[in-house]
């Protein structure tokens, strides 16, 4: 049985401003054992450890090293690039936008 995990850069959650803890890296193993409804509670149960745990890397090379040290199999997914919109403050009321000058209320 071959471990494999994951090396990804995760994103920023929807209630963060900034991206200060975004730039670290986190291998997490993936799944190699199903899932299961414990019959009495009716809980989820695994039998994997593993999946429970999560690494945080300050880069990639140092997760990719990890792996490579340890046998890991693993895969590294890429962050999506940010696409930034520069935008002045003028921008709000030309007429293009829909409350711009001359334009009636909805």
């Amino acid at each position: 049985m071959s471990v494999k995990a994951t090396i990804y850069q995760p994103a920023k959650g929807a209630m963060q401003s900034g991206r200060g803890k975004a730039k670290a890296w986190r291998l997490e193993y993936d799944l190699s054992a199903g899932r299961g409804v414990e019959p009495l509670m009716g809980w989820t149960s695994a039998t994997d450890m593993r999946q429970e745990l999560s690494l945080s890397f300050a880069s990639q090379e140092e997760a990719v090293a990890f792996c490579e040290r340890n046998q890991i199999d693993y895969r590294v997914r890429q962050p999506q690039q940010r696409r930034v919109r520069i935008r002045a403050y003028a921008d709000n009321f030309g007429p293009g936008t829909v409350r711009g000058p001359g334009t009636e209320p909805i």
